[in-house]
């Protein structure tokens, strides 16, 4: 290239500047670029699952239609303006479903995720649809009721054949998909454990709701549904984040404590 002949950006470079150039190419001083494939950290194994449920704000989406069936079925009911029960319940089912496509349109909207709504919508529209051909409200929440005292069935199972739910859990949501912790008999016996703990747990939710069931207290149900399932929820959650770390941790130390060959 002759002089005079550069390009205008390289006539105006100074030789201060190529030379920079110059010294940055030769000792590789470029910032270096993390590989594509290289493994980034995961998330926790709570923030997981948070996540998989939609967060904080899909607890409080999820309660939305369920209070809204409570709160009409309560107003318009014999409790307070004595509409006729098939008219109040109508209202009910309207005000839930209404309200689940209320949400699931304003993340759409928003071009947010959609699929926990579209779940929330399909439970709902099933329990709408049983209360609405019975005439009885207390069906809005069968199905919910039945679907949790299926989960602990599975998950007693899971523990009786020895391949405990909760570790496969662990195993793709923090552990990047490995199952070694059948290797590891210490985490074995946690997960085991644990697994009967959310057994135990989901029974008390699907329990006191079958028992309010068998006595006809539809609004009751409602009610335990939002202020007591998503508490013992978190608590159990907790509490199983809490106890697997407590096993790594302890074994991570014991690791390092080991004389090295």
């Amino acid at each position: 290239m002759t002089p005079g002949s550069e390009p205008r950006h390289a006539a105006h470079e100074t030789v201060e500047e190529r030379v920079a150039e110059e010294v940055v190419e030769e000792l590789d001083l470029h910032p270096v670029k993390p590989a594509q494939d290289e493994e980034e950290p995961l998330p926790s194994m709570s923030e997981q699952i948070s996540e998989q449920l939609g967060g904080v704000r899909g607890l409080i989406e999820s309660s939305v239609p369920v209070l809204a069936f409570v709160l009409l079925n309560v107003l318009l009911g014999e409790s307070v303006l004595d509409l006729p029960k098939k008219t109040a319940l109508a209202w009910a089912i309207g005000g839930s479903v209404g309200s689940a496509l209320v949400i699931g349109a304003y993340r759409l909207s928003r071009k947010e995720p959609i699929r926990h709504a579209v779940n929330g919508l399909f439970g709902i529209a099933i329990g709408a649809f049983l209360a609405w051909r019975t005439g009885d409200a207390k069906n809005f929440y069968l199905p919910g009721i039945l679907l949790t005292l299926g989960q602990v069935v599975v998950l007693i199972g899971s523990v009786a054949v020895r391949r405990p739910i909760i570790g496969y859990v662990w195993g793709v949501l923090a552990n990047g998909g490995k199952h070694d912790w059948f290797d590891n008999p210490r985490l074995f016996r946690t997960f085991q454990w644990l697994t009967l703990v959310w057994a135990a747990s989901l029974f008390v939710r699907a329990g006191v709701q079958g028992w309010l069931w068998l006595a006809d207290e539809a609004n009751a149900i409602g009610l335990v549904r939002v202020l007591i399932s998503w508490p013992i929820y978190a608590a159990t959650l907790a509490f199983t984040a809490w106890a697997v770390h407590r096993v790594t941790a302890a074994q991570a130390a014991e690791q390092e404590q080991q004389p090295t060959s």
